[in-house]
């Protein structure tokens, strides 16, 4: 949603680094830039107005004058007005001392309030609440049966006793607000702690709407009413906002679409604007893609400085406690990292949800965007298959998988075999460094990477740490041009022999050492 903005604040914040100090012209500079990016995102005028003013005012200052790096100065001022602009501080749901809580989504047709009812009521039963649906929604065809299926995907029961048009020809029939009447009679009576009321919108703001919304609201005596608000709307954010604001009086906002291709200014505006907060966010089509709306993590986020604490509120989540502990004390025992573990990591990690997502949030993620853009998280459904295509011992002992095996677990995941040897190669990367970390060492040095080995996690300094080479050092070449090809046709034949003893593609016809496989322990029976 916000990645072209996102961009070009990025940047903008370039041009400032290395400077020690700060002139007006350059302030000046980066505020017209931010003003661009902002008014190109859809951001309502008067609230880019007021943000651009208050960062002028700060820059130039005392606070960035004096700072030891101005440019980071600049960043950190700017991340703290993009979090008051979108609400300042989190706002959770204030829930009734006597039960049911009761909560009524309102918004215009499409913003998608009956998904979002769903989401919601997942969230609550997850969080240990009893929730009850209740369709107030009688005039959209199969509103209805749309929220039915919603509560049924979701675990939730729905209080459905009309139910609503069919089609766009048939005239709207019910009173939804003796709907929500009984629905609430139905909550308490089969003691449910909340009670979320699914709407009719319109296609634009009426009168008509504004009323029957108000009606339900005074006649269930909502404890929170949520303006649901489609993220893609642009500038008539405002005016829809201003206008629910004034006939409603909701207490927060509710943001769907956020996962859309448009430029997002909704939500940087409505929040200024009403100054209602933002409570919740809908990220995805799956009733899972829902999630509470952290201002700063979402100014983070928008200055490509990921949300690292958001990631692990995921993986706590959905992370199998069990499972993690295991691999600790694998870990901590120093023992072998096999496939078996890589397949079961995997798995935990499309738990969380989309891989191109939870990249996304990492810091610098927009530096590596159109890499982001290209992953299909198929690829992981296709990693799986070449796992599950090997025996139980291939998986422990990934050594004595021969090229006559990778090309039977090609086949049976339908893939080429240079992919299964793609994944043979990183695994076998992959493992070392978690061997090497294991053991005390630091990051080993990572392939491709220049300069060798990370500062801080290697060598001391940073450096590539010097060892000694194993084994004999190669012979030089020899100047002599017949010397030299001899050479090279016995080197070749080095390579072939050592090929057919198993050495590149696993263990051979001949005999072979089975310490030199460095299997896990037990598993000296399978080569008996």
């Amino acid at each position: 949603m916000f990645n072209s903005l996102s961009d070009r604040l990025t940047a903008t914040f370039k041009n400032l680094r290395g400077k020690g100090k700060l002139t007006e012209a350059d302030i000046d500079g980066t505020a017209r830039e931010i003003r661009r990016a902002l008014l190109d995102a859809d951001v309502a005028v008067p609230v880019v107005r007021e943000f651009i003013a208050r960062i002028k005012a700060r820059a130039l200052g005392t606070e960035v004058a004096q700072a030891l790096n101005p440019g980071q100065q600049v960043v950190k001022i700017v991340n703290e007005e993009l979090v008051g602009i979108l609400g300042g501080e989190t706002r959770q749901l204030e829930f009734a001392k006597q039960p049911p809580t009761i909560i009524m989504l309102a918004g215009l047709q499409g913003a998608g309030k009956t998904t979002l009812a769903g989401k919601m009521a997942l969230h609550l039963k997850n969080q240990g609440h009893t929730p009850v649906l209740v369709a107030c929604d009688l005039q959209r065809p199969n509103a209805v049966k749309q929220l039915q299926v919603g509560g049924e995907r979701a675990g939730v029961p729905v209080y459905a006793p009309h139910p609503g048009v069919s089609s766009e020809t048939e005239a709207a029939t019910g009173d939804p607000v003796a709907v929500a009447k009984e629905g609430l009679a139905h909550a308490k009576s089969k003691l449910h702690d909340v009670v979320i009321i699914d709407t009719a919108g319109r296609l634009g703001v009426d009168e008509e709407l504004m009323r029957q919304a108000a009606d339900i609201k005074s006649a269930v005596n909502a404890h929170e009413t949520l303006f649901v608000i489609d993220a893609m709307i642009g500038q008539d954010a405002v005016n829809t906002a201003q206008a629910f604001n004034e006939g409603v009086n909701f207490t927060g906002v509710v943001l769907t679409k956020l996962d859309g291709d448009a430029r997002g200014g909704a939500a940087l505006s409505v929040a200024s604007v009403t100054g209602k907060p933002v409570m919740y966010a809908s990220t995805g089509e799956g009733l899972k893609d829902f999630e509470v709306f952290h201002p700063d993590r979402m100014a983070r986020r928008i200055l490509d400085m990921g949300d690292i604490l958001s990631l692990i509120e995921q993986a706590e989540a959905t992370w199998d406690k069990d499972e993690a502990a295991k691999m600790a004390q694998k870990f901590a025992d120093q023992e072998d990292f096999t496939l078996e573990d890589f397949r079961a990591q995997m798995q935990q990690i499309k738990k969380m949800g989309s891989m191109k997502k939870l990249l996304g949030m990492m810091p610098g993620a927009a530096g590596m965007r159109q890499q982001l853009e290209q992953f299909d998280d198929s690829q992981l459904d296709r990693v799986e298959a070449i796992i599950n295509s090997m025996t139980p011992h291939e998986r422990n002992a990934p050594k004595i998988i021969n090229g006559s095996r990778r090309a039977r677990i090609a086949r049976g995941s339908g893939v080429h075999v240079s992919e299964v040897n793609q994944l043979l190669e990183r695994f076998g990367q992959a493992a070392k460094m978690m061997k090497k970390m294991a053991s005390g060492g630091g990051m080993p040095d990572m392939p491709g990477m220049p300069g060798g080995g990370m500062p801080g996690m290697g060598a001391p300094g940073g450096g590539r740490k010097k060892t000694k080479a194993k084994g004999k050092k190669p012979k030089a070449k020899s100047g002599n041009p017949a010397k030299a090809a001899q050479q090279a046709r016995e080197a070749e034949l080095r390579r072939t022999q050592k090929q057919m003893d198993g050495s590149s593609f696993g263990a051979g016809s001949g005999d072979f050492d089975p310490d030199e496989l460095n299997l896990p322990k037990g598993f000296e029976k399978y080569l008996k």
